[in-house]
């Protein structure tokens, strides 16, 4: 039987929790108190009850830990090596309209690398877990990216700027590159199941610009313990730092990237 480490079962309690709550809420949208951040950018009582019982629980397990969270920002911990970087509630706004697609994201990060994620799907109980080096599993099940080599046959998911968010100069000019070449593109408001799905071979590829390390921590790991390949747009491995990401299975990334590249390099 698959024996998960104590800080994937310290992740996994922590979002198997906080999950619970979220599922009461999610049949009960229409009651919850919702606050904008931005011109389209919700916080609703759900995100933060969620994040409220996230951080009880990591906190008990790990006091010494930092921790990043969307809502709360950075707080610092005793022990400058290691930290959480959370996500409450990736997809508030499928939430927030009855879209049964959002996600609880954990990564461990030590000495600024991912060494265990957990992406939580409360709705299918869809566990995606990795640990570094030790590969990628959808609850008990070992994932692995897909074994696609042409793009013809690629189903790629992305994410589109929105109101209130920065539009990317170069952005829809990059969709009008890549859908032609592709079976496919998939935008369905949540990066981090995004990942979670490409490293299970349910994608081929994904890119998306100003992106937060929360959305995409505990993806990348995942990603890259299924065997596929992750980097910034540029093929640099920046993506934390600039919130820009290219992922795909190791047979795509440089078509893809060549195909967003391209667009760019033509807008500007």
């Amino acid at each position: 039987m698959l024996t998960k480490s104590a800080t994937v079962n310290v992740m996994e309690g922590a979002a198997r929790r906080a999950a619970r709550g979220l599922l009461r809420d999610f049949g009960e949208v229409e009651h919850l108190q919702v606050s904008r951040k931005g011109p389209a950018d919700f916080v609703s009582t759900a995100d933060l009850k969620a994040e409220n019982i996230l951080l009880e629980w990591l906190s008990r397990a790990r006091p010494d830990y930092g921790i990043l969270m969307e809502e709360r920002g950075i707080r610092e911990g005793a022990d400058a090596s290691n930290r959480w970087i959370v996500d409450p509630l990736d997809g508030t706004t499928n939430f927030l309209h009855g879209v049964p697609q959002f996600s609880i994201s954990i990564a461990h990060e030590r000495d600024g690398e991912i060494i265990a994620s957990a992406i939580l799907d409360p709705v299918r109980d869809e566990l995606f877990w990795a640990e570094r080096n030790l590969g990628a599993f959808l609850n008990q099940t070992r994932i692995r990216v897909s074994a696609r080599t042409l793009m013809a046959d690629a189903l790629i998911s992305t994410g589109f700027p929105f109101m209130g968010k920065e539009k990317h100069p170069a952005y829809f000019r990059t969709v009008e590159a890549v859908a032609p070449q592709v079976a496919g593109v998939r935008r369905f408001g949540s990066a981090a199941l995004d990942l979670a799905w490409l490293a299970a071979g349910r994608y081929d590829g994904f890119w998306e610009f100003g992106l937060e390390p929360w959305d995409i921590a505990a993806g990348i790991l995942l990603v890259r313990e299924a065997g596929g390949s992750v980097s910034d747009v540029s093929g640099r491995n920046r993506m934390m730092a600039e919130g820009h990401i290219l992922a795909t299975n190791t047979h795509l990334h440089e078509l893809l990237g060549k195909a967003v590249r391209g667009a760019m390099v033509e807008d500007d």
